[in-house]
C-alpha cells in the first residue's frame, strides 16, 4: 500500500501546493484588491505604502501566484512563510499566547504549511522543472530519492 501511495505523492504535493498558494494569493488580493470582502470585511483596501499590512499583502500576491505556478517554489514558500511569522508574532501574538486566543490561526497555518513547502519542494506540474531547478543532482536515482555512496 505504501509503495503505490507513494507513486502519487509527487501530483499530492503538488495539489497541496496549488491549494496552499491560492489561498495565500487569495488573502493577499483581499487586501491589495478589496476583492473577497476586502481587507476588513467590508471591501477595503490597505493604503498603499502602508508598514506593514501593505508589504505583507504584496508578498501575498506575488509569492501565492509564484507557488500556485511553481516557479522559485522555494524561495517563494520562504519570503511567505517569513511574512507570515512576522505577521503571527507581530499582530497577533501580542494579544494572547495561543493561536485560539489571539486569532492568529490563519497567520500560523500559513506559516508552517510554506515553511513545509520549503522543504518538500513544488511537487510534480511546476514550472521550476522547466527552467532547471527541478533538475536532479548527481545523487538522486531515476526516482528522485537520494542515494549513500558506500
Amino acid at each position: 500500500m505504501t509503495s503505490r501511495l507513494q507513486q502519487f505523492q509527487p501530483y499530492a504535493l503538488a495539489l497541496f501546493r496549488v491549494v496552499i498558494g491560492l489561498l495565500f494569493l487569495c488573502h493577499g488580493a483581499a487586501k491589495l484588491f478589496g476583492v473577497l470582502g476586502g481587507a476588513d470585511g467590508s471591501g477595503a483596501t490597505v493604503p498603499t505604502g502602508t508598514w506593514p499590512f501593505w508589504y505583507g499583502a504584496v508578498i501575498e500576491v506575488v509569492g501565492g501566484a509564484l507557488i500556485i505556478v511553481g516557479l522559485g517554489t522555494r524561495a517563494a514558500a520562504f519570503v511567505s512563510s517569513g511574512a507570515m511569522a512576522y505577521a503571527y508574532f507581530k499582530m497577533h501574538q501580542p494579544s494572547g499566547l495561543l493561536p485560539m486566543e489571539n486569532g492568529g490561526e490563519a497567520a500560523a497555518l500559513f506559516c508552517w504549511a510554506l515553511f513545509l513547502l520549503v522543504f518538500t519542494g513544488p511537487g510534480a506540474l511546476a514550472l521550476d522543472g522547466l527552467f532547471g531547478s527541478g533538475r536532479r543532482s548527481g545523487t538522486e536515482n531515476a526516482r528522485g530519492r537520494a542515494t549513500v555512496a558506500a
